[in-house]
Parts: C-alpha cells; structure tokens; sequence
C-alpha cells in the first residue's frame, strides 16, 4: 500500500497492512480467538473503556514488558476498564505465557486465525504474519480515543499517554 509506513525489524523494513485507525473513528469489530478457544469480539466488553495492547509475540522481552506493565495498570483502573493483549501468538501459547508470569488482569487474545483483526486495525506485518507492536484507548462507544502505531519492532508503546487518556475517560 503506497504511503503506509513499515514497521523495522532488526534495521529492515517489514510491510504493514492496513490503514491506521484515527482519532474519533468507530473502532472496527473483531473476532479474536481467546486463550480457551472461544470467539471474543467487541460487544463481549459492553461499555467498558477498552485498552487495546497490540504486541508481535509475547515470547519477546518488549512485549512481555508491555504486557506485564498493563497487568501492574489495571489493578489500579478499576472494574470500568478492560486491557487486552492482541497477538498472533496461538491461544494456547498465550494461556501458558500468562500463568508462567502470573498475568491476571489482562486477557489475551490471539489475532492468528485470519489476521482480520489486524489488517483491520492497521498492524499486520504480512512478512512474518505478525501484528506491528500499538496501542488503542476505545471509550465506552468504541470510538478511537488514542492510537499509537509504534514504527520499530523494539521500541515501547508510550504507556503514560494511553494511560492518562483512560483516566481522562474514567
């Protein structure tokens, strides 16, 4: 897709597919694939303000950091709020690397069946069937409130930012 930029693996530009969402946009549906096999979409999350962790595997340090960081964070956010982890990693991958790190208050979801979620959402690395490491604050309608597509693989997401725009929310 002309003008869409990559994200960089190890100093190499990977394609990325899919339009990156906008501020104030309706967050596409999804059809992710929990950790216990079952479909999750949207509506599962009724009205709760939803953080959306998007991570290329959680067998790497930087998005395992992400996701232990968000799991530190929900406890003090309170019932209102969801964090989800999105990754193309398989269901039961997730359910092991969450009970091996004791991650409680984020729920894993895994994007790889049909990686519509993420060329939805703008993240799918269609080089190595990953996600592009992001982060996306829903309010309770679902509307895009914060987007961050972070351009190289290694890098972190900017946690404060998503998190005081949650705060704003609550």
């Amino acid at each position: 897709m002309a003008g869409r930029p990559g994200m960089v693996v190890r100093g190499v530009e990977h394609p990325v597919r899919g339009e990156m969402l906008k501020l104030g946009s309706k967050a596409p549906d999804f059809a992710l694939v929990a950790n216990d096999w079952s479909i999750k979409t949207l509506a599962d999350y009724g009205d709760k303000i939803k953080i959306l962790s998007v991570v290329p595997s959680l067998e790497t340090s930087v998005c395992a950091a992400q996701t232990r960081r968000f799991n530190t964070e929900a406890a003090s956010l309170g019932d209102d709020v969801v964090v989800l982890t999105i990754s193309a990693d398989l269901p039961f991958t997730q359910k092991r690397w969450c009970g091996a790190e004791g991650i409680d208050r984020v729920e894993t979801l895994s994007s790889h069946r049909d990686m519509k979620f993420s060329d939805d959402y703008g993240v799918h690395d269609t080089e190595w069937r990953i996600n592009q490491r992001a982060v996306f604050v829903l309010d309770r309608d679902n509307i895009v409130r914060h987007a961050e597509y972070v351009p190289v693989m290694g890098n972190e997401v900017d946690f404060e930012a998503a998190l005081a725009v949650v705060r704003e929310l609550l």
